[in-house]
């Protein structure tokens, strides 16, 4: 797997010169490309067949990668005062309470909407001092379930994630994107029953 680009819709404060922030996002780029297809290859090569692959796999692989370097998967945090959000996919605690969040979309562009909002009020609210939401590019999308989020359909809406008046932390969408293309590799299997890349 590759990333195309990292960019920061919010990037202020005393926490951009924390250490630690340039370990976590050393660590999601490691877990990024540790992503491969098929199991034990050294790229992520995918069947191309449009709207063919699943996407839960895929994830599965990167949040498996995160665990094993700490990060703890499926936590349920109550990023607002009036009710508790689902859970985040993979957060990482530092300095005692810092809590950063880490969101791979799986779901149609509104989930990805969903994941940067929730991420929003998080840092709004002082619970989290980070979030990233990672996305396939339009070149990638094209081969996964119908209608999955994507980089290009959302970077429209950057600049109201950057309007906002937070004073210290991060949030930043990453764009990923399969290695190359291949009629010689299974199609990765839809839904939640495929062990594929795993």
């Amino acid at each position: 797997m590759k990333i195309l680009r990292t960019e920061f819709l919010i990037k202020k404060g005393e926490i951009i010169d924390e250490p630690v922030v340039r370990e976590i996002f050393l660590e999601l780029q490691a877990a990024i490309l540790s992503v491969t297809n098929p199991k034990g290859s050294e790229e992520f090569c995918i069947y191309p067949e449009i709207k063919g692959n699943g996407v839960k796999p895929i994830k599965k692989s990167c949040m498996k990668y995160l665990k094993k370097a700490g990060w703890k998967l499926e936590q349920k945090l109550s990023l607002t005062a009036r009710e508790k959000s689902g859970p985040i996919d993979a957060t990482k605690t530092f300095n005692g309470k810092k809590i950063f969040a880490v969101e791979w979309e799986t779901g149609n562009i509104s989930s990805s909407h969903r994941a940067l909002n929730k991420m929003s009020i998080g840092l709004l609210e002082g619970k989290i001092i980070g979030g990233v939401l990672i996305l396939p590019s339009r070149a990638f999308y094209k081969y996964l379930t119908d209608r999955v989020g994507n980089f290009a359909e959302i970077e429209p809406y950057f600049p109201m994630w950057r309007s906002l008046p937070v004073k210290n932390g991060i949030l930043a969408v990453i764009e990923i994107e399969h290695d190359k293309i291949s009629k010689s590799v299974r199609r990765i299997k839809k839904g939640t029953d495929g062990g594929a890349l795993v």
